[in-house]
């Protein structure tokens, strides 16, 4: 590979850490346009896989959230008030849970094979 195309993954990295927000200062001089690209992708990738966490988070919190509370409800209450049919729903969405539904989860169904 000649120089001009080599990516140096510490470039890239820096270059990422600026695109999330790290000091400008920090950018590595002389980066190649592959590098920004290599960048560019990885910033985009792991910001899509973020937004996709996010929405299966979203999606947890609606099935979980099925009714209002007047105190703060414990996990096994909110589970308690869940119907059957929600119970595979949160399984496929076990992953993206908070701790301690995935902990009320597993104590009541296992956890699911797909994780």
């Amino acid at each position: 590979m000649s120089e001009s195309t080599e990516v140096r993954p510490e470039v890239v990295d820096a270059i990422v850490g600026v695109l999330k927000g790290d000091d400008t200062a920090d950018l590595p001089a002389g980066a190649t346009a592959a590098e920004k690209a290599a960048a560019k992708d990885a910033y985009l990738s792991e910001f899509l896989a973020e937004r996709g966490k996010r929405d299966r988070q979203s999606q947890a919190w609606e099935l979980l959230l099925t009714r209002s509370y007047d105190e703060p409800p414990t996990w096994k209450q909110i589970f308690d008030d869940l119907s059957p049919e929600v119970h595979a729903e949160l399984g496929d969405l076990y992953d993206a849970l908070p701790a301690g539904a995935q902990e009320e989860y597993a104590r009541r169904f296992g956890v699911p094979s797909a994780v």
